[in-house]
């Protein structure tokens, strides 16, 4: 395996959309996502994609801003690796870069939501030092 981690370019954000669908179980049309997607990149908004040679295999979105808890942040957002990928020590290595990455932007602080039907990615999450602060909510309002 030759895995690296790529920020995409704006254009290539499509490229992510099966994953988030297979994250999402199917929520959302393609459109749909694309478009919030392209509204998100004008939203202090990256996207990193996992490859495996040339073959993208996962992703991250990640959001900056500043929090009155932690300071500067990178939230990160729909991570996601193939299943055939998981398990093999990727997780890890992408959390390491990430954190590079997060720090060369000046944040103090990493910080994500995961589905809580999610199990496993808890293990990671937890195993790579995260900590449980909340629960989120969200309401739908239309």
């Amino acid at each position: 395996m030759n895995i690296h981690f790529s920020i995409l370019d704006t254009s290539s954000v499509s490229s992510i959309l099966p994953f988030i669908q297979e994250l999402t179980h199917r929520k959302f049309s393609d459109a749909v996502l694309l478009e919030r997607f392209q509204k998100m990149i004008d939203q202090n908004y990256e996207c990193v994609g996992i490859y495996n040679d040339n073959t993208l295999i996962g992703c991250c979105g990640l959001w900056y801003q500043m929090r009155h808890y932690s300071g500067a942040s990178c939230e990160l957002d729909h991570f996601f690796i193939q299943s055939e990928y998981r398990s093999q020590g990727i997780g890890n290595t992408f959390i390491a870069w990430l954190e590079a990455h997060a720090q060369s932007k000046n944040c103090e602080a990493l910080e994500l939501n995961s589905y809580v039907a999610n199990a496993a990615s808890h293990k990671l999450y937890f195993r790579e030092g995260f900590k449980i602060l909340g629960f989120h909510f969200l309401k739908k309002i239309k």
